[in-house]
């Protein structure tokens, strides 16, 4: 609460920044490059520490998946979802395996568990990604634009995957993203923020069914969400909007 990171050369990244997020939540948050989004989510995994305020976490295991895959090339899919149980030291030598491996599972991925990172394609690669964050069983999952470089069918596909394993595992999720009709896919709760420092210009439920399918994406009503989430993010890019200093005049059109 009250969250505020500041950067050397006074480049200040979050002040006073409130946000709850409640445990089972799938959580997307927007806001425009450089804004403070990959900073906040940092504090959240405790890889940095707030200059002001205080990051608070319930009990369990976070796990964090960045926007590279970030896999050892000298290691098989197997032994990659593996690192986290060996480098923890918790789980017995016996059982690190058939763990590994019931992650692998969940992403789709057992076909491949013997293959190294240069034989797996990008989608592959993020879904081996996906399940060594999923190895730990973690309580909280954090996700840094994990598909933003990936084509666009592929990427639908595990944003598929992701919300299944979601539904089926009932983690806490934050997602970050630029893209609205990812996030409107994806999350029950949208939170955009405004440029840096970032503040919260909207809070919203995403009122979409919660078994969601490819056709979701043509209905009205998701439709309706992304232009929700499309003005609220242009209001955050001007100030003078963001403050209702400037009429709303319906100039906007569908978002793309």
């Amino acid at each position: 609460m009250g969250v505020r990171r500041e950067f050397p050369g006074g480049v200040l990244a979050l002040d006073g920044l409130d946000l709850d997020v409640a445990p089972g939540e799938f959580v997307a948050l927007l806001g425009p490059s450089g804004c403070g989004k990959s900073t906040l989510l940092r504090l959240v995994a405790a890889l940095d520490r707030p200059d002001a305020g205080a990051v608070e976490v319930s009990d369990g295991q976070v796990a964090f998946v960045f926007q590279d895959a970030h896999l050892l090339p000298w290691r098989t899919v197997l032994e990659n979802v593996m690192l986290p149980l060996e480098l923890a030291g918790a789980t017995p030598a016996s059982a690190r395996g058939p763990q590994a491996l019931s992650a692998i599972e969940a992403v789709g991925l057992t076909d491949a568990k013997g293959r190294r990172p240069a034989e797996l394609s990008g989608g592959m690669r993020m879904r081996v990604s996906l399940a060594r964050a999923l190895v730990t069983r973690p309580r909280l999952l954090l996700l840094d634009e994990p598909f933003a470089a990936l084509d666009e069918l592929t990427r639908h596909r595990l944003d598929d995957q992701l919300r299944a394993l979601w539904l089926a595992q009932g983690m806490t999720v934050l997602f970050v993203t630029h893209a609205i009709i990812e996030a409107a896919y994806l999350a029950e709760r949208a939170v955009v923020f405004s440029p840096r420092p970032a503040r919260v210009v909207a809070d919203l439920r995403v009122d979409l069914p919660r078994e969601r399918s490819a056709a979701l994406r043509t209905d009205p009503a998701f439709v309706r969400v992304t232009r929700v989430l499309f003005e609220a993010l242009e209001r955050g890019g001007d100030p003078r909007l963001a403050a209702g200093l400037l009429p709303d005049t319906g100039r906007r059109g569908t978002p793309p």
